[in-house]
C-alpha cells in the first residue's frame, strides 16, 4: 500500500530532504516503498484550505485534493510541507518543494514564470474585509488613500497593486510580518488598518474561530481558478502531465464537488 502522505514540520528534516533533492538534480527521492517522493508546499494557518489541526497535522481543502491525486497515481507518493506565504516560491524555485497547492490563482505573471495545471481545483472569490458598522468602503475605488493588510505576492495584493498602478490616489498597502489572514483580519478589528481583500470562504472560516468584529461588503472584486504550480523545467512539466488528467478526472466524477461541499458548504469548481 502506498505510504499516506504526512506532514513535515521538523526543521532538521527539511534540511536534509532539501539537501538530498539539491544535490540529485538528475534523480528524484524515493521512500521505502520505491515510491518517487513529491514534497507538496502549502501554508499552515488558511483554513478551510490548508491548515493545521490540533494534531498538528496539515488537513483542509487543498490537502484532500492532493491526497485524492496521490491515491490515483501508482509510483508516486505526496508529502506536504508547511511553507510559509512569503517562501512559498523561493523553496519552489530552490527545489525543496517540487509543487505548490495553496490556492494560488492563475495570473499572467505567474504563469509567465511557473507552471500551473490546465485544470483549476477551485473558482475562489474576492471581496473586501472591514470593521463592522463601516459604511465608508464597498468598493476597490474606496479603497484608495487608506491602509489595507497585504501579504506579499499573494494574488489579492497583487490585484491592489495593479489597481495603484493606474489610480491617481493610491491604496495604502501595510504588509504584514506575521504572514497570516488572522492575524491581518485582527488588525481590521482593532483599527490599526482599515480594510483587508481576501478569499470570503477563509474569512468566514477565520471568524468563526476567532469571533472577530468585521464584515464583508460590497461586491466581489474578481473571480479566481486557483491551480497547483510547478517549477518550469522538465520535473515540473512532467508532474503537470501526469497530474492534469487526475484532476480532470476528480472534476468529472464529482470528488471536488464533494471536498468542496465538505470544506466550505458549496460548490466552487470551475467548469
Amino acid at each position: 500500500m502506498k505510504k499516506r502522505s504526512r506532514l513535515f514540520l521538523s526543521l532538521i528534516a527539511l534540511v536534509g530532504l532539501a539537501g538530498i533533492l539539491n544535490g540529485c538534480s538528475s534523480k528524484e527521492t524515493a521512500n521505502e516503498t520505491g515510491d518517487k517522493v513529491i514534497l507538496v508546499g502549502t501554508q499552515n494557518d488558511y483554513p478551510p484550505f490548508a491548515f493545521a489541526d490540533e494534531n498538528n497535522e496539515l488537513t483542509g481543502y487543498d490537502i484532500d485534493v492532493v491526497k485524492e491525486i496521490d491515491k490515483k497515481l501508482d509510483g508516486y507518493s505526496f508529502e506536504f510541507v508547511a511553507t510559509p506565504w512569503d517562501s512559498m516560491f523561493l523553496s519552489l524555485e530552490s527545489n525543496k518543494i517540487q509543487a505548490v497547492a495553496d490556492q494560488v490563482a492563475k495570473t499572467k505573471e505567474r504563469e509567465e514564470k511557473y507552471l500551473f495545471t490546465d485544470e483549476s481545483y477551485f473558482a475562489a472569490e474576492t471581496v473586501i474585509v472591514v470593521k463592522s458598522g463601516r459604511t465608508d468602503i464597498n468598493t476597490i475605488e474606496d479603497l484608495e488613500g487608506k491602509k489595507v493588510g497585504a501579504l506579499a505576492g499573494d494574488s489579492y495584493t497583487l490585484l491592489l497593486e495593479e489597481h495603484n498602478k493606474k489610480a491617481e490616489n493610491d491604496i495604502i498597502l501595510k504588509y504584514s510580518e506575521s504572514g497570516t489572514p488572522s492575524e491581518i483580519l485582527q488588525d481590521v478589528q482593532n483599527g490599526r488598518i482599515d480594510a483587508y481583500v481576501n478569499d470570503p470562504i477563509m474569512i468566514h472560516t477565520v471568524l468563526e474561530k476567532y469571533d472577530l468584529d468585521v464584515e464583508v461588503v460590497g461586491q466581489p472584486l474578481v473571480q479566481d481558478d486557483m491551480g497547483i504550480v510547478f517549477k518550469d523545467e522538465k520535473q515540473g512539466e512532467e508532474l503537470k502531465a501526469l497530474v492534469d488528467p487526475v484532476l480532470k478526472q476528480l472534476k468529472e466524477d464529482g470528488t471536488l464537488a464533494e471536498l468542496s461541499k465538505k470544506w466550505t458548504g458549496g460548490e466552487y469548481i470551475p467548469e
